[in-house]
């Protein structure tokens, strides 16, 4: 084959031969005479290089002239099959191997990251067509609602009401408030709908966790704590369905301990903030919880609307952390227990419509994510190889038993594996993967890189690179690559490209978010408000700011100390409001 040295890899053959001689002739000469020879035995064997990492194209190789240990050269070329010739386009220092070897090292960590978490598709496969099903109960069980309230008088009411027209025997729920250093009537509120109200002052302790740690306690001093079989917790800006007790006391009455039901939004259409959140809610029912719950694992709670048996808090609550719905997954999990979803069991809260407030609650939400990874994420380590701290569950007092039936070893088996995949799937919803991905990038492209780039230049890069639909449908129109000289020039033009890239790939990952609130609007339109298509097109467009803002909020939060604050809330919506609104749909 033809060989062709291009005018930028002759320069650089000067350029190597002149920098030589600097230092002694004789090492100048055969370092050049051995780069030709590299060049001339190309003409017998073209395909005798490797692919060059930086290029996608077979045709683009190169070949490594070691001159020592840790120096050389990186002769790269181009295979021409039209003319079958070689053309030598570049020859650059070989010093970037170990970022070439570090970028490799990143793209495969991607890879696994993204098999650890393909099981998910399946979730959301599972989704779109089951959910888990509950036999009418036989019995009729006893339960404890509990609600912390801090200055809630505008909507605590209308939680209460929700509450009273249960269709649940009323002798069998007992709802309890802590009024938790409020400066309104809230416990003159909640004492005129019939709650049994505590009132609690204490500026110290001030997370919801506290709160309820407080109302547990007296509700253990007056009442005892296991004299109720469940505990129900709700915000106060709450509305229920009239058949959501009965049917979470299905899904009780089946076995179930931990049990989250369908979180709905009563202020859906208010604003694009209030949107997002609903969407958010939504999608985690049809993406995960209705899969997790045939599948019989652990769903995560959700800070309101879920029910757990007594058993859970017989030495009391210990969850106080500022997100203690977090804190309660994890530990659960951690001791085998499952936590279900009920599907038909729906209640309704009040979404944030202020972007401060609804960054500062994100902000507490990822500091409170942070913690429990650090707090339970060991332990959940532990049990999937392990579990050590699967104490909990009927099958491990079977396995005690000196009789084990073949059966009895089975349902061990099958339980330990659950739980073993259960707790793997908990630890990745807590691992802070954004976190990682943006430091492994930093380092690695936008460091490491960025050097690489001042020994070697740029060569070739595409501006439209990367995986999203938006990058591979640019790239089918046209293509914008860039090439710089190395130097300084060279080092800024890639930190910008790198900058550039990831904003890019953003962008691309936003568009194609876009169609999961195409898919929830879709799929859940019977339990979505009414509103108009305008809206439902703006929303589509802003939904996936919410988790943009979880994104950063994540990064703000590994360095800000976090407080928890009360979300102030003021809607009038009754759950009457939301009954006429559903009938009007319907007709």
């Amino acid at each position: 084959m033809k060989i062709i040295v291009e005018t930028l890899a002759k320069s650089c053959l000067d350029n190597i031969f002149n920098y030589n001689m600097q230092y002694s002739s004789k090492n100048a000469l055969e370092v050049d005479k051995n780069i030709r020879a590299q060049i001339n035995n190309l003409n017998k064997f073209s395909y005798l290089g490797k692919l060059i990492p930086e290029m996608s194209d077979s045709h683009f190789r190169e070949i490594i002239y070691k001159k020592s240990r840790h120096s050389g050269y990186r002769i790269m070329y181009f295979v021409s099959d039209y003319d079958n010739s070689i053309h030598i386009f570049n020859i650059i220092n070989s010093i970037g191997d170990s970022y070439l070897a570090w970028k490799n090292v990143y793209n495969i960590i991607g890879k696994i990251l993204v098999i650890m978490m393909a099981y998910k598709t399946l979730y959301w496969l599972i989704g779109v067509f089951f959910t888990r099903k509950f036999k009418p109960a036989k019995n009729k069980h006893k339960y404890a609602i509990l609600i912390a309230a801090r200055n809630e008088k505008n909507v605590i009411g209308n939680l209460l009401d929700s509450i009273n027209k249960q269709d649940y025997p009323k002798e069998l729920i007992t709802t309890f408030v802590v009024a938790d250093n409020c400066t309104d009537n809230t416990a003159e509120i909640a004492r005129k709908h019939g709650a049994i109200c505590y009132e609690r002052f204490d500026n110290e302790h001030k997370t919801k966790g506290f709160a309820l740690q407080y109302l547990l306690e007296k509700i253990g001093e007056d009442y005892g704590r296991m004299s109720f079989e469940g505990y129900f917790i709700f915000d106060a800006d709450n509305l229920l369905n009239g058949n959501y007790i009965s049917k979470m006391n299905d899904a009780f009455d089946s076995g179930e301990k931990i049990i989250t039901s369908y979180r709905n939004t009563k202020n859906f259409d208010e604003n694009w903030i209030a949107s997002t959140y609903a969407i958010h809610w939504i999608r985690s029912i049809r993406c995960n919880h209705r899969a997790r719950s045939v599948l019989r694992l652990a769903t995560n709670i959700q800070g309101t609307g879920f029910l757990f048996a007594s058993e859970i808090v017989k030495d009391g609550w210990k969850y106080t952390s500022l997100t203690e719905d977090r804190a309660l997954t994890a530990d659960a999990v951690a001791q085998g227990y499952q936590i279900t979803y009920n599907d038909e069991a729906m209640f309704y809260d009040e979404q944030p419509t202020s972007l401060k407030i609804a960054l500062r609650q994100r902000l507490r939400w990822s500091k409170g994510h942070l913690l429990a990874f650090c707090e339970s994420g060991p332990y959940l380590f532990l049990n999937i190889f392990f579990g050590k701290l699967f104490i909990k569950t009927k099958w491990r007092e079977n396995t005690k038993k000196n009789n084990k039936s073949f059966k009895d070893i089975i349902l061990s088996i099958i339980e330990s594996i659950r739980h073993r995949f259960a707790s793997y799937d908990t630890l990745l919803q807590l691992t802070p993967f954004s976190v990682f991905n943006l430091a492994k990038w930093i380092i690695v492209i936008l460091i490491m890189g960025s050097c690489y780039y001042y020994n070697n230049g740029i060569n070739n890069i595409d501006l439209l690179s990367g995986g999203t639909y938006l990058a591979k449908g640019l790239r089918n129109l046209f293509s914008i690559k860039i090439s710089v000289e190395p130097g300084i020039n060279a080092l800024f033009i890639g930190m910008i490209t790198a900058i550039w890239l990831r904003l890019f790939y953003r962008m691309g990952m936003y568009i194609q978010n876009m169609w999961v609130a195409v898919y929830v609007f879709i799929i859940e339109r019977k339990n979505i408000k009414k509103m108009t298509f305008k809206k439902k097109v703006l929303y589509t467009i802003t939904w996936p700011i919410f988790d943009i803002i979880g994104r950063y909020t994540t990064y703000a939060a590994l360095f800000m100390k976090v407080t928890w604050k009360p979300i102030p809330h003021d809607s009038k919506v009754t759950i009457d409001d939301i009954d006429t609104n559903v009938k009007e749909k319907v007709h």
